[in-house]
């Protein structure tokens, strides 16, 4: 008889290649029409609700592999929550207003911004924002994230806008919003206003120069024939000089050098003189600065005069202690020059060129007034020194160029009003990780009032009306009214309208006797809408709830989206929107390099999943320490193919050796099982625990690791290993092959249910293909529980011990490959030397030459090994060849064929086999 026809060889239509990129599509499309979100939602509705509340990306071009890290990790807990006992909605999210889209339109040519009303303007813009949400969201659902993406908020849509609305209404009324002129970051570039969440620092080469101003009235302290020195790196800001500052503590010096009497910090005397070439000067005068105050100098290039002030800021850390004040140009300026009544001077408009107000320098752009402005000084004789350096400055995030300190009215969001409470309610969230707190409240701790208008045409538009005295009306009812007109039609009609008809009908204010009103023309920062959002989100939608459990975005959103909706929920309802807040570092190249077109290191999440497939992506996120910055290349992509190709096999193994196991029939109860078959499911329950342990702590690289190792060390280089005998020599119904099956099919659907929110497609395609499922989707089950066996200790204990002497038998069989030219370890019979206790163990167990996987093994007292036996680490080692024939079935060598004349070739084990249950059958 052909024996072959008796070996229960693996049967399985799981295929051995992922084939991924084409797969996947069709798996996701499978998904929709059968609305597996919905499904899954609806089987989890009773559950304790879990909400990740979504950062929105901004709606504009392709997705790239931040977007991809950064949609991925959220998928992971929102999938493994809904599999451990949550309801755990998904509502994805976008942020549509804002500059990039007024300057994607124009840049285009999509758009004569000329020819357009600002209401036509708008509406090009949410067209192409709506455009730019349909392109990204195939691109996230490609990924295989799971949500519900046919409903998902978005900031221009007419509900958030009116919930927006109400979150600035109840700020008013809380006081906490205001006008006034104040420096502020400004883009030139952009012509707007910017918030500290839209600044990013860049190299910039700047002048540094001293200039001295003459003292016109010293206050009977001073000769007047001094000169204070100060120094700046914007020589540009001089022409709006109002002040000099001094520290009060601090001791002044009037030193005489070259025939001049200057006024400096002592502290910095002697680096100044080197500097300034002072080879013999004198101090002819020493004073407080406090002593100081109220001394008047003569600006060096106008005809007025600046005022010696007082101020803490003044520090010894660089220039001469003498500190050039531009109140309209600079933040702690602006403080100090308030508390003496000083003007906020700015002589700069809104596209960075000085007007009027800076005589000999009026229609220059700031920058380049830089060299004039010096050339004045040096050709008044003010100029002490001029230098270069190079530092990092302050430019839009957006055009990439420098931006200024420019004083203009605006509208601002107090945040010295809350700031105690924005502090207390950090220090009551979970971060993770833990330097995230630290981080923002020390944001909170030194950041100032929040500047939250934008002199741009596309956002929701300030809702304020003022009167004919041009006061400023915000009140309940305003604000009630024109949140349900915006609800209604949406906030278009702001610019539409005119003031009086976004009134409610007969309105009336003292502040316009004669019914005359205007209104607010600037947009809110973007920030506040997108930080508006656990309102207009989480408290607008029925099936979420404010606080939400956890937010996670980038390390950059500490100054962005953290930092908005904190201050914006805290102001409304006093606690902070996020019970937890997770953070990830940036993506870089394989070298650690940022990614850039022009270096050609770019790696585009479409292209990954057009080689390689979304599965592959998805277990490279989880495979990086993703809080801190992630690499990610064409080499290390390859390499978590290959660990997936690795697991890919492991499933298909067992697949292919379940496909006669009936789990309802064919299962062995724990009691029932062999020891090892016993160890197994205790080491698969080990696993279950440290995974769930894993997801729960968002540590996805414990739940890549443990799977990994599981199946590399436990699985397929152990328990698959000395099983393959079992499952294809013994008969089908055999005692141990069930149990080893039984083993396999728990092993099986643990790994799958797993690693079903890291790698869902292959996950789903396992589930298809193993017997006796109940649920048509993995991701509509639960995860694994973690299962109590009683008496497990001691035999952890025994299989533990046997698996590091098991490793001493695998390298001295590989080594006798190399050196004795036995290439199968059939074909080999192994002694081993080794204590006397770990010789009872092995003699304990039964059918060693299965678990070695050899042709005979003996045991034997490490005292009998002689010289020439190789030691290996916890035993020593002798292999030969096994002596007798191969069997023509299992493939054993053994002396005892021929023991049956009709099987002549056959082992004794193969014989009873083959006899009992084959021949006899046929």
């Amino acid at each position: 008889m052909n024996y072959k026809d008796t070996l229960l060889m693996p049967k399985t239509d799981f295929p051995m290649r992922g084939n991924l990129p084409n797969r996947e599509p069709d798996m996701q499309d499978e998904w929709n029409e059968r609305e597996v979100y919905k499904k899954v939602q609806e089987r989890t509705k009773d559950r304790p609700l879990f909400i990740l509340h979504d950062g929105p990306p901004y709606a504009n071009g392709d997705i790239h592999m931040g977007h991809a890290l950064n949609k991925i990790l959220k998928d992971f807990i929102v999938r493994s929550k809904s599999m451990t006992g949550y309801n755990a909605p998904y509502v994805p999210g976008w942020d549509t207003h804002g500059l990039p889209i007024e300057t994607a339109l124009t840049k285009k040519g999509k758009v004569d911004r000329k020819k357009l009303s600002i209401a036509e303007f708008r509406q090009k813009c949410e067209e192409y924002a709506l455009e730019q949400i349909d392109s990204q969201r195939e691109q996230f659902k490609r990924l295989g994230v799971r949500g519900d993406w046919e409903n998902p908020y978005v900031t221009l849509t007419h509900e958030y806008e009116a919930q927006q609305i109400q979150v600035f209404g109840e700020m008013a009324k809380k006081g906490y919003i205001y006008k006034g002129k104040k420096p502020v970051y400004w883009s030139p570039s952009s012509e707007s206003a910017l918030a500290e969440a839209e600044i990013e620092y860049h190299d910039k080469r700047s002048a540094s120069i001293y200039v001295s101003f003459d003292v016109t009235e010293g206050k009977g302290i001073l000769l007047g024939d001094e000169k204070f020195v100060i120094w700046t790196t914007t020589p540009w800001t001089i022409p709006a000089n109002l002040a000099i500052a001094l520290h009060p503590e601090l001791d002044y010096v009037v030193v005489r050098a070259n025939e001049e009497k200057y006024v400096v910090a002592e502290g910095l005397l002697e680096e100044l003189a080197g500097k300034f070439e002072w080879e013999n000067y004198e101090i002819t005068g020493r004073f407080k600065g406090q002593q100081l105050e109220g001394i008047r100098t003569k600006h060096p290039l106008y005809d007025r005069e600046s005022l010696i002030i007082l101020g803490d800021h003044v520090t010894l850390e660089a220039g001469t202690g003498c500190v050039h004040t531009a109140p309209g140009h600079g933040e702690d300026d602006y403080i100090v020059g308030q508390r003496y009544e000083l003007d906020v001077l700015c002589p700069v408009d809104d596209k960075g060129v000085f007007t009027e107000e800076a005589p000999m320098f009026e229609g220059m752009f700031y920058d380049k007034a830089n060299k004039p402005i010096t050339d004045k000084l040096k050709e008044a004789g003010k100029l002490l020194y001029l230098d270069f350096f190079t530092h990092s400055y302050p430019h839009d995030w957006r055009t990439k160029k420098p931006v200024i300190y420019r004083a203009t009215a605006q509208w601002f969001a107090s945040i010295d009003d809350i700031r105690d409470n924005l502090l207390s309610e950090v220090e009551k969230v979970e971060w993770l990780p833990k330097w995230g707190e630290t981080r923002l409240y020390n944001m909170v701790r030194d950041r100032g009032d929040w500047c939250i208008s934008r002199q741009r045409a596309w956002g929701v538009p300030i809702p304020i009306f003022y009167g004919e005295d041009g006061e400023p009306i915000i009140t309940d009812e305003t604000i009630s009214h024109v949140s349900e007109l915006f609800r209604k039609h949406g906030s278009n009609i702001w610019f539409e309208k005119e003031a009086k008809e976004l009134l409610p009908a007969g309105y009336t204010s003292e502040h316009s006797p004669n019914g005359t009103f205007t209104k607010e023309t600037d947009i809110m920062d973007v920030w506040f809408d997108s930080g508006s959002s656990h309102q207009a989100v989480l408290e607008e939608r029925e099936d979420l709830q404010r606080p939400a459990d956890v937010y996670l975005e980038g390390s950059d959103q500490y100054r962005g989206w953290f930092n908005s909706s904190l201050t914006t929920s805290v102001a409304v309802t006093g606690k902070a929107p996020f019970k937890s807040v997770v953070s990830h570092g940036f993506t870089l190249d394989g070298k650690g390099k940022k990614m850039s077109k022009s270096l050609g290191n770019v790696i585009v999440p479409d292209k990954v999943m057009k080689q390689l497939g979304a599965d592959i992506l998805r277990l490279w996120v989880s495979s990086v320490d993703y809080q801190a910055d992630v690499r990610v290349s064409d080499d290390i992509l390859k390499q978590v193919a290959e660990v997936y190709r690795k697991i890919r096999n492991t499933f298909r193994f067992m697949l292919g050796n379940l496909a006669d196991f009936d789990p309802k029939k064919d299962n062995v109860d724990y009691d029932s099982l062999s020891s090892l078959n016993q160890y197994m499911l205790v080491k698969i329950n080990d696993l279950v625990k440290d995974v769930r342990k894993a997801y729960d702590d968002y540590q996805f690289s414990t739940v890549y690791n443990k799977v990994h190792n599981f199946c590399t060390i436990e699985l397929s280089s152990f328990f698959m290993d000395i099983a393959k005998d079992t499952l294809y020599t013994e008969h089908a119904d055999h005692p141990e092959r069930r149990g080893i099956q039984t083993v396999m099919y728990e092993a099986l659907t643990t790994l799958v249910k797993l690693l079903s929110p890291i790698i869902p497609h292959t996950a789903e395609e396992v589930w298809k293909h193993i017997p006796g499922t109940d649920s048509e989707a993995v991701q509509a089950t639960d995860m694994p529980e973690v299962q109590s066996f009683s008496g497990v200790d001691e035999t952890v204990a025994k299989w533990d011990r046997f698996m590091h002497l098991r490793d001493d038998v695998m390298k001295a069989l590989e080594d006798a490959r190399n050196d004795q030219g036995i290439k199968k370890n059939l074909h080999a019979a192994v002694e081993v030397f080794t204590s006397d206790q770990d010789k009872a163990l092995l003699e304990s167990i039964h059918e060693l030459t299965k678990l070695f996987i050899t042709s005979e093994v003996k045991v034997s007292s490490m005292e009998s090994a002689t010289e020439d036996v190789k030691k290996y680490d916890e035993m020593a080692v002798r292999v030969t060849r096994a002596e007798g024939e191969t069997c023509e079935r299992c493939w054993v060598v053994s002396t005892e064929l021929g023991k049956h004349p009709e099987h002549p070739n056959l082992c004794p084990d193969c014989t009873e086999t083959v006899v009992n249950h084959y021949v006899s059958q046929s």
